[in-house]
């Protein structure tokens, strides 16, 4: 079995004294068309831990839409029992996950598990984690990662993590949640404004804009230590922050020197350079998976559409040209497809474009839809809309199947942004 220790978690715990925290609550509102039926046995063992992991993996593999859960009651195995097959093949599940939690060595909790593929017989692998009681539904995410990527070819998203921003009783919260939305941690707090939270590659870093400064500044925030650096403080507005795939720099939209144009700056704040030049609005930049080229939305046009231009600056090329208004591109992380928000008929709904096709598909039916963000391997893509004059968050699939929405109870939900991949 392949041993993976999970890292301790970041220190939210100093970031997050006196501030409630406020729980996102999905619904699913929508499932693929063939889903796969797994069985998700209890882990033998302590039972509470048993409980809360077990727990978290069906909840991630039903809340994915691609999952038929079959049931397990009565079955009592471990990562080395002898499987029964045509018993579990009987039942109608194609897999069978089954393992232990118990005791390493050194003290701390180890859950182990191994998943079989009940059609041919064999086993597909399994994986041992180190946990402790603080960090067992992250052991859950982990072991559904397995599962998932065992299955489906693709790699799972269940142990990322997610930023968005509640207005709550006058107040923004920049809030980091699991994907599922629970354990929410408040990075900041502030009676002014929050908007485009980034991702750092790493996972390690937010770029935001504040108006604690009673204008728009852009800030960098370490999640593990909580210190903040100001990135971009120019006259005017200072907005729209996004990471190259390196890390190494921020494109950012300036207005020091007139209109919105985009610059490109290091992570630090040093080295400002300028990326456009037009006479419209350029703004909401986004680097390509490739980092060699930035997409944004432009007026230059007559019009807000999507452009294109080299990360080092150059002539920029009209990528849409469908409708009169098109906004905020995000390209996939696999560099297939584009991510962007159209007005049609008075609605604005989430669209995506296949990058090489430039076959557009309008992805959702909703009216107010606005800052698409794709999860790490390009297969869903979570979205600010409203309902009932409310923000919340939904989730849909880049094929439009699988749908979820995200809610919190007292407060008004906006700017989501999908963290990389789990290191």
């Amino acid at each position: 079995m392949q041993r993976i220790t999970r890292r301790a978690f970041l220190a939210f715990a100093l970031l997050t004294a006196g501030i409630a925290q406020a729980q996102l609550s999905i619904e699913i509102t929508g499932a693929g068309a063939n889903r796969i039926p797994v069985a998700i046995a209890d882990l033998l063992g302590d039972a509470t831990a048993s409980r809360i992991i077990t727990s978290t993996v069906r909840s991630d593999l039903e809340r994915s839409g691609l999952f038929k859960l079959i049931d397990t009651t009565g079955a009592a195995l471990d990562e080395n029992a002898q499987v029964n097959h045509a018993d579990w093949k009987s039942r109608g599940a194609d897999a069978l996950a089954a393992g232990s939690i118990g005791r390493s060595p050194d003290g701390r909790m180890e859950a182990r598990f191994r998943l079989y593929d009940t059609q041919k017989a064999v086993s597909l692998g399994g994986a041992a984690y180190i946990t402790s009681n603080e960090q067992l539904r992250a052991a859950g995410h982990r072991i559904a990662d397995y599962i998932y990527e065992k299955l489906t070819g693709e790699k799972g998203i269940f142990s990322t993590r997610i930023a968005y921003v509640v207005k709550s009783r006058g107040q923004f919260l920049l809030q980091i949640a699991d994907a599922d939305g629970q354990g929410a941690a408040t990075a900041l707090t502030s009676t002014e404004p929050i908007i485009s939270p980034a991702w750092s590659p790493d996972g390690s870093k937010l770029a935001y804009v504040s108006f604690e400064k009673k204008k728009p500044v852009i800030y960098v925030h370490s999640l593990a230590s909580g210190q903040r650096s100001i990135v971009a403080n120019f006259k005017g507005s200072n907005s729209a922050p996004a990471w190259s795939p390196d890390g190494r720099k921020l494109a950012i939209v300036l207005s020091k020197d007139g209109n919105s144009q985009l610059y490109v700056v290091n992570a630090d704040g040093s080295g400002l350079q300028r990326l456009t030049q037009s006479g419209g609005i350029d703004t909401e930049p986004r680097y390509a998976a490739d980092g060699g080229t930035i997409f944004f939305t432009s007026d230059r046009g007559g019009s807000p559409q999507i452009y294109q231009v080299g990360a080092s600056g150059g002539e920029a090329r009209r990528v849409t040209f469908e409708g009169s208004y098109n906004v905020s591109p995000r390209p996939s992380p696999d560099g297939k497809s584009l991510a962007f928000i159209s007005r049609r008929e008075g609605r604005f709904q989430l669209a995506t474009m296949d990058l090489a096709s430039r076959q557009v598909q309008v992805l959702t039916d909703s009216n107010k839809d606005e800052s698409p963000s794709f999860a790490p391997n390009s297969r869903m893509i979570l979205i600010a809309t409203e309902v009932g004059g409310r923000g919340v968050l939904s989730a849909v699939s880049s094929d439009g199947r699988i749908k979820q929405r995200l809610s919190v109870a007292a407060g008004d939900v906006r700017e989501p942004a999908w963290g990389p991949f789990y290191k």
